[in-house]
């Protein structure tokens, strides 16, 4: 089976990913995770105004297999969430890399992405 990996974000080991865009970074889980997951029917995520630190755990999610928590990629202050996820868990299934996403994050240092996997690394990863 072939997972989507998109080439416009970096990626943890656990399955995260983080996409920058001018200073603002987006974190989700992959095509990957939400696949080995199964039916995601809850996810809890940090509430707007909390600092999250690169290699911690930010939340959680929750489906019919297992419980799961996430780590989030890189340092920041949380600046939105996706509250569409509180009534509708199974957007992180339908769309891991668009809808699905968990929070954004006005980034410490931009630097911590270089500690990332690039798609390719990634997809080496879950291959």
């Amino acid at each position: 089976m072939s997972f989507d990996v998109p080439d416009d974000r970096k990626y943890l080991e656990s399955h995260e990913w983080v996409a920058v865009t001018d200073g603002t970074a987006k974190l989700g889980i992959t095509d990957f995770a939400q696949d080995e997951l199964g039916d995601v029917v809850f996810v809890e995520l940090p509430g707007e105004g909390d600092d999250l630190t690169a290699g911690e755990e930010f939340g959680v999610v929750e489906s019919i297999k297992a419980v799961s928590d996430l780590y989030s990629p890189v340092s920041g202050t949380v600046v939105g969430v996706n509250d569409a996820l509180a009534d509708q868990p199974e957007l992180v299934n339908e769309d891991p890399f668009g809808d699905g996403w968990m929070v954004e994050l006005e980034l410490d240092d931009e630097g911590e992405l270089d500690d990332l996997l690039s798609a390719d690394e990634y997809g080496d990863q879950i291959a």
